[in-house]
């Protein structure tokens, strides 16, 4: 459901595993960029579909919020009402990634209030605990689950992966079948070569909040997915935060 890099290995160990299909939502990447990327590396034993986990609020209050089915650009560092209210606009299927993990997600009561779809039950950089509070949050919210390798890394592909009953042979029908909470089953490997990959997962954090983080604050220049970007030509400045 939820991969963060992709490449000719990617697909490779994609179809390797058995998938059918992965969704490409990297960070910090326009969508033209995402969508053109995932239409490059898709075909006949894989399809790659392209969505954005949006960087919600300022660094001190950020939530994510993976959506699927996007038609139009978001921007990161917006209001979470102000990607929540476009979101609905554009019609796309949204996700609560790794709910209440650390400063970076969403919370019982944002999932409450908001139109969500789904909630990410297992993911490999959670711990034990993480995992059982996500699926305590589904179970108390009533919304299906789902799950992801979240893969920052080639090795994590496949570790995690959701099946649905119904065929889906294109974005729109992945779209449908999440909003429509449609039946499912969630997977993930087991063993001491999973426990190694999901904390390897984790251990990649700590690259993302020190040096990652360094490079796009004060080396890279202006975010892509910045609402200032002449990209998005100010239709955010109303409820941008930076």
């Amino acid at each position: 459901m939820h991969v963060k890099i992709l490449d000719e290995s990617i697909v490779e160990r994609s179809k390797a595993r058995g998938l059918d299909a992965i969704v490409y939502a990297p960070h910090f990447t326009r969508f033209p960029n995402i969508r053109a990327k995932a239409e490059a590396f898709s075909d006949d034993d894989l399809d790659v579909y392209p969505a954005r986990e949006i960087f919600t609020g300022d660094w001190r209050t950020r939530k994510h919020v993976l959506a699927i089915g996007l038609t139009d650009p978001i921007p990161d560092f917006i209001t979470l009402s102000g990607a929540m209210t476009e979101l609905q606009r554009q019609g796309a299927a949204v996700l609560a990634p790794h709910p209440e993990f650390l400063t970076v997600s969403l919370d019982e009561s944002d999932i409450r209030e908001y139109t969500v779809h789904a909630v990410e039950t297992y993911n490999p950089k959670h711990r034990e605990r993480h995992n059982v509070r996500a699926q305590e949050i589904a179970r108390d919210t009533g919304l299906p689950g789902f799950t992801a390798s979240y893969a920052h890394l080639r090795g994590t592909i496949g570790e995690a992966w959701t099946t649905f009953e119904a065929p889906i042979d294109d974005i729109e029908d992945l779209v449908r079948v999440l909003k429509n909470r449609a039946p499912r089953r969630i997977f993930h490997r087991s063993g001491f070569e999973h426990h190694v990959r999901c904390a390897t997962e984790f251990a990649h954090l700590g690259y993302e909040n020190t040096w990652g983080k360094i490079d796009r604050i004060l080396l890279s220049g202006t975010e892509p997915t910045h609402p200032g970007h002449i990209a998005y030509e100010g239709r955010f400045d109303d409820v941008r935060v930076y």
